[in-house]
């Protein structure tokens, strides 16, 4: 990692590359603006370097784990792309089935961070499903520019359907108890709302900084929700108020966190907009909230 620190950097660094991270500007355009921070001692280099994900060293639970089995599965999704891969993850000891987790990437794949994410969710003794949404154009790439590329050009919707045929999926699974929720972050946060619109079996859904569905599709809500939020991402936060509004009216179930003086992307530990407190926070929070909701019940 870069030698910079957090504190070295300017807000409109981070601000650019969420514009950047959401398609807002092209790399080019990014590459532009960020030179004009490159001042004093901080290089274009170092403050790329700095910027970018660090896949090499911030894995928190190893692929080859001996408490958990983790495989990457296929399942069908006929409804959107065909067939999906994803990273199948779950402890190796269980006397008993397991409630089950749909573990939703960003917008750019199924990269390292979400499926550390998945394994992380296995040795809470849960089985959990992390699909990657790039399986019809051939998974993720390697590297995340190229994931966002990709991403691009599918349609949100169909790749929702590819979610939503991961809930079946893991419902069916021999060694799932049936008891299902989800968990996103950015694009994956839109699709654990819309999980919850579209899926009345749902148990949980916890977006993490997720785009809010309309006013018309909260009514259908019926799964509980732990919503996480940024302090400082004004983008995704200009939604909340209308949210809050419909789920209100709505009676539905809703806990909604403000994480203080955070970026986008908090709980993301390889990229420097990482807030170490806040995201063992609210990752406590997300398992206290499944062991309450998918545990209480045929377990």
């Amino acid at each position: 990692m870069s030698s910079l620190k957090k504190e070295d950097i300017n807000q409109e660094v981070f601000d650019l590359y969420d514009a950047y991270a959401h398609n807002k500007i092209n790399r080019s355009q990014f590459l532009e603006k960020l030179s004009l921070y490159a001042v004093g001692g901080i290089t274009m280099s170092s403050l790329l370097s700095f910027i970018s994900p660090n896949y090499t060293d911030t894995m928190t639970v190893a692929k080859d784990d001996p408490n958990i089995n983790a495989n990457y599965i296929t399942y069908p999704s006929p409804k959107g792309g065909g067939t999906i891969k994803g990273l199948l993850s779950m402890p190796k000891k269980h006397n008993k089935k397991l409630p089950g987790v749909i573990v939703v990437h960003e917008n750019r794949g199924l990269n390292p961070y979400v499926e550390d994410v998945g394994r992380r969710t296995a040795l809470e003794n849960f089985i959990s499903l992390a699909p990657d949404a790039l399986s019809p154009l051939g998974g993720y790439p390697g590297n995340d520019d190229e994931g966002r590329a990709l991403q691009q050009k599918r349609d949100k919707y169909e790749m929702l359907e590819d979610f939503i045929a991961a809930y079946h999926y893991l419902k069916g699974h021999p060694n799932c108890n049936g008891n299902i929720g989800v968990v996103g972050f950015c694009f994956g946060g839109w699709i654990s709302n819309m999980m919850a619109v579209k899926i009345p079996t749902l148990l949980a859904s916890v977006p993490f900084y997720g785009g809010q569905p309309s006013a018309e599709d909260s009514t259908l809500i019926k799964a509980p929700l732990l919503l996480h939020y940024a302090e400082l991402d004004k983008r995704v936060n200009a939604g909340w108020p209308a949210y809050e509004i419909n789920l209100k009216a709505n009676n539905l179930e809703h806990k909604a966190y403000f994480y203080p003086k955070v970026h986008h992307g908090f709980h993301n530990n390889t990229t420097p907009r990482y807030d170490e407190e806040s995201a063992i926070l609210a990752w406590k929070r997300t398992i206290d909230f499944f062991n309450e909701k998918l545990k209480q019940t045929n377990s």
